[in-house]
């Protein structure tokens, strides 16, 4: 029973470590967009 507990824990670290890495590539694409957008709006 201790190992099932267990894996359900790593698996869901490994969710939660997913979820970050998703949510960090948003943040950096999102700052990328912000970024194209102001260089055309100078043109």
């Amino acid at each position: 029973m201790n190992y099932l507990i267990i894996a359900n824990a790593c698996v869901w670290l490994g969710v939660g470590g997913y979820l970050l890495l998703l949510a960090r590539q948003q943040a950096v694409l999102a700052r990328r967009v912000q970024h194209l957008e102001i260089l055309d709006g100078k043109k």
